[in-house]
């Protein structure tokens, strides 16, 4: 969080106002510094506190299980549970401050804030307007039973020619967070199309391209075989993953009462001495699966968060009319990737560096590219039909997001 309120410290004062105050009078009144603040950075900017509650999923169709009545043996008539998901109420409450400008095209969604508003503000490099822009919401929320707590920090500053941006989110709910920062030059190419170039900061707290069961599957050793001869063969055999975690497993012969014909496989227990599998295969099948990914999280979790910077250009092109509009914006992440923090090994540098026998720097220090890209289009043929195209496009990482809408209208009068 310290770093998430220097960024938003260091934006606020890169105001064209704020700063050219601190730099001509060391000693300011305080009227006038309140005066600056409000006009600055509360003016036309909005407090707002909101909410929701909706019901929860229901099942489409009640489950049940049976249970061994307490009054009788496992042959007796069982006791039926009705084991159908009862969630609670799903909400949100959330509280925030917010200052962002629309473009001409488009329309405050509803009427209030709440703090769930997607603007282009966010994406798009420029801004509707030259000044300070921000969003600082907090909130709470459940959701099919499980509390979630999501923020999102997002300020930026549009001038001329420069652009500066800062962001800090949480989505709990599906395992996003991030910080990035961003300091571009802005060079306007008449009053429609501009273009920028800079540098961008990013965290990740996921290990992208680093599976830690894959890894330890695929570590070898050289043995020798009966004759004297070395061999590469697996050092960690699956089966052995049972073993780390208190599992044990027994050599067994069964024997068919009926045929007399005998088989023999492994029966496993676990750590209380239960049996949990009466072979190989089906421990494999029913119990490696969830130590598999027990294994990965708990390597996951040894990790530190990563942080990178890198080159980043992008362009703007904005035309407005009423009867047809279009902008389209992108941003370039250039292959040019350099980890500031984090184990380096278990960059997203490295992804491609893992294999049979472990790490091999064969495929070290393999660059990617990341980008994103939008268009808002709208078109008023006549007076009764319009035509009209939004969608965006983004690969980060090993995530890719994108969403479009496409629609036509027509009103009858």
């Amino acid at each position: 969080m310290k770093k998430i309120f220097l960024l938003i410290i260091v934006l606020l004062f890169s105001s064209p106002v704020l700063s050219q105050e601190v730099l001509e009078t060391p000693i300011k009144e305080k009227g006038n510094f309140l005066k600056n603040l409000y006009q600055d950075f509360l003016k036309y900017g909005t407090v707002y506190g909101a909410g929701d509650i909706s019901n929860s999923i229901e099942s489409k169709e009640p489950s049940y299980f049976i249970r061994t009545n307490q009054d009788g043996s496992l042959y007796s008539i069982p006791d039926v549970v009705d084991n159908t998901p009862d969630y609670p109420f799903d909400y949100r409450i959330g509280i925030g401050i917010r200052k962002l400008a629309r473009f001409d095209y488009e329309r405050k969604p509803k009427n209030f804030y709440d703090g769930t508003e997607e603007q282009l503000a966010f994406s798009s490099p420029s801004s509707a307007f030259k000044g300070l822009e921000y969003q600082l919401h907090w909130e709470n929320e459940r959701w099919r039973g499980e509390n979630f707590q999501n923020h999102r920090l997002f300020i930026k500053h549009t001038g001329k020619y420069h652009i500066v941006k800062a962001e800090s989110r949480e989505v709990d709910k599906i395992n996003l967070e991030y910080v990035s920062g961003e300091v571009r030059a802005r060079l306007p190419i008449g009053k429609k199309f501009s273009i920028s170039a800079g540098a961008i900061y990013r965290t990740h707290e996921r290990a992208y391209g680093y599976n830690p069961i894959e890894i330890w599957l695929n570590e070898t050793e050289t043995y020798i075989d009966q004759n004297g001869n070395p061999f590469e063969g697996s050092k960690n055999p699956w089966y052995t993953l049972g073993f780390e975690y208190g599992y044990t497993d027994h050599f067994t012969t069964y024997t068919d009462i009926n045929t007399q014909n005998t088989t023999q496989d492994w029966i496993w227990k676990d750590e209380n001495g239960e049996i949990v599998a009466y072979s190989d295969l089906e421990f494999r099948e029913n119990v490696f699966t969830d130590l598999m990914n027990r294994y990965n999280q708990e390597r996951w979790e040894e990790l530190e968060d990563f942080a990178e910077i890198a080159p980043i250009i992008g362009f703007d092109f904005y035309h407005y009319k009423r009867d047809f509009w279009f902008h389209g914006y992108a941003n370039y992440i250039l292959p040019f990737h350099t980890y500031i923090q984090g184990n380096k090994d278990f960059s997203y540098l490295q992804r491609e560096s893992w294999g049979k026998g472990g790490h091999n720097n064969l495929l070290a220090d393999q660059q990617w590219d990341d980008y994103s890209a939008g268009v808002n289009m709208g078109w008023r043929i006549n007076k009764n039909l319009g035509v009209f195209i939004e969608g965006e496009y983004s690969k980060m990482w090993d995530s890719k997001l994108f969403q479009s809408t496409v629609g036509l209208n027509y009103t009858f009068k």
